[in-house]
């Protein structure tokens, strides 16, 4: 038995190989080689440390005695010249969060905002979700052109709603409560949701929904049972972004938010004094609230991922 290599036979005929120059590659093959080279990935991890240098100051400097941080630099706290990626524990204290924890203030500001953050994260989700569902799996008079209403409402900013919003709710008399913040950072929050989440149901198989209908579910079982399981990574991905918005913002809470008792982003500024002559409760005080988001990230980071990449690829 022999193996032709050379020709391929199409209805008796012979297909000559193909002639003519060689294809040049496009300027996008070669850039897509060169993004996969060891000099670029080095060059990667340099640019991703020195992003991460903010960060190792902040927390070197929350450790540091008042003194020191006034006289020198956060990177005095590493060592001699022989070992300069050595800490040295001299230099740190753990005097600074004991300030913190002592600060009624800055604690009572951190229940607050995870009474603003939690609240506005669930009823995001919870809404959006049972408002994309409807989108995406239910057919009703106006669909689409409610959907296009709720697309359009993501280029509204939130400075414009600012003043209309917060004379409303002086009237309903939940301005400067939690309440008040909750329902403002919901109602903003609302569109993103059911734009990404309506998405990400409409690529579930409408086959599944119905095999689930004639088996007997209804709409609010085979959203529970369902819908809301298949799109754990999507509602994963919105619940970090969410949460990492309320739980950063200033400007609404600054507004809204009883000054008596502000969130942690209010607290730390409010206690910003002349010359910055308490930095060592504000840097120990911003690591706190970084560190909080981060680990809500971290702890969530598979699904945020699973669901950024969800419909990406069919």
């Amino acid at each position: 038995m022999s193996v032709a290599t050379d020709t391929t036979t199409v209805e008796g005929g012979a297909l000559d190989a193909p002639t003519g120059p060689p294809r040049k590659s496009s300027a996008a093959s070669r850039l897509a080689r060169l993004t996969g080279s060891t000099a670029v990935r080095f060059f990667l991890v340099v640019i991703g440390l020195l992003w991460l240098m903010p960060t190792v100051g902040l927390l070197t400097s929350s450790f540091r005695d008042p003194a020191d941080i006034a006289s020198s630099g956060w990177w005095t706290a590493f060592g001699s010249s022989s070992f300069p990626w050595i800490v040295d524990l001299g230099q740190l204290t753990g005097a600074n969060y004991d300030s913190l924890l002592g600060n009624a203030a800055i604690t009572d500001s951190l229940w607050v905002t995870l009474a603003i953050t939690i609240p506005s994260t669930l009823l995001v989700v919870v809404v959006g979700a049972a408002a994309a569902y409807a989108f995406a799996c239910l057919d009703f008079p106006g669909r689409d052109w409610w959907f296009l209403l709720v697309v359009a409402l993501l280029v509204v900013p939130v400075q414009v709603a600012l003043l209309p919003v917060a004379k409303l709710f002086n009237m309903m008399g939940i301005f400067e409560t939690t309440l008040g913040v909750v329902l403002f950072h919901t109602a903003f929050g609302l569109p993103f949701a059911i734009f990404l989440l309506r998405n990400f149901f409409a690529e579930i198989p409408k086959e599944l929904l119905e095999a689930a209908r004639l088996d007997g579910a209804g709409e609010v079982r085979l959203f529970f049972r369902v819908i809301l399981p298949l799109g754990g990574p999507a509602i994963a991905s919105l619940s970090i972004f969410q949460f990492l918005w309320v739980w950063n913002d200033m400007l609404v809470a600054l507004i809204f938010a009883d000054s008596g008792s502000p969130p942690m982003t209010v607290a730390l500024q409010q206690q910003v004094r002349q010359f910055g002559n308490n930095i060592d409760l504000l840097a120990s005080g911003a690591f706190v609230s970084m560190v909080i988001p981060l680990a809500v990230f971290f702890a969530f980071q598979r699904q945020f991922v699973s669901g950024m990449m969800a419909g990406a690829v069919k």
